[in-house]
């Protein structure tokens, strides 16, 4: 991690995540329903479903909007039919980009992903095209001045896969997808409470942006990011501030 600050990058993703709060609420609504859809509504045997509740109470999402989401996945209430979809490409230097997507019409989303790509300077590109340059995992950070023995004890423990400590300070933990909330739960009952934890695609390799390319990265990142039916996006690039 040596020539960047993972928690400052952290820092500055939740931030922006923060300035579009009615638009994180829409996109957890919306995974919470495809969870519920998929695995039925009882959190307790529907781990995709849990996490998408945990990552909405943790953004302070009502209740009753929780609720509802489920109630449509489940049928009791009338909703879309969301398909889910995922775009591949290249940003600003090559910096590899995965773009989820649940939509209910996959001609809308692909001219809307593709536009974005071509009007702020990357590419989209076929199906497996970055896919393999990012693994898919769990992901648990805590901030700098954790325990770093504390975390790999129970971390290990309980079936994680790695424990790394970045240059920052900040301690992350890697799992399995299926062993992600086994891991954050033995963490938690340890006392230890994450900054991040999520099931994602971590790329096998960062480009680091600075000065114009950053801006220009940043852009592509952000397009990408206020169109309605992009869920999540994944990218090889890290922009310092």
């Amino acid at each position: 991690m040596a020539g960047h600050s993972k928690w400052a990058n952290i820092q500055h993703r939740k931030g922006r995540q923060d300035e579009k709060r009615g638009k994180v609420f829409s996109r957890l609504s919306k995974e919470i329903t495809v969870a519920a859809k998929m695995g039925g509504g009882d959190f307790n045997f529907n781990p995709r479903l849990r996490l998408a509740i945990d990552k909405a109470k943790e953004v302070n999402m009502p209740a009753d909007n929780i609720d509802r989401a489920v109630k449509k996945g489940t049928g009791e209430l009338e909703g879309v039919n969301y398909e889910e979809i995922r775009y591949e490409g290249y940003g600003i230097g090559g910096a590899s980009v995965i773009v989820d997507c649940l939509t209910d019409n996959r001609t809308r989303t692909v001219a809307d992903v593709r536009h974005a790509f071509s009007k702020f300077g990357g590419n989209l590109g076929t199906d497996g095209s970055v896919a393999f340059m990012f693994k898919h995992c769990g992901q648990i950070i805590f901030a700098p001045g954790t325990s770093e023995d504390q975390v790999m004890e129970a971390a290990l423990e309980a079936g994680a896969e790695d424990v790394l400590s970045n240059d920052d300070g900040s301690v992350e933990v890697i799992t399995s997808p299926g062993d992600f909330m086994a891991v954050k739960d033995a963490l938690e009952k340890a006392g230890l409470k994450a900054e991040v934890a999520e099931v994602t695609m971590k790329p096998d390799n960062e480009t680091v942006f600075a000065g114009d390319e950053a801006v220009k990265m940043q852009k592509l990142l952000d397009a990408l990011e206020n169109l309605d039916d992009v869920q999540e996006i994944y990218t090889s690039a890290v922009i310092e501030e």
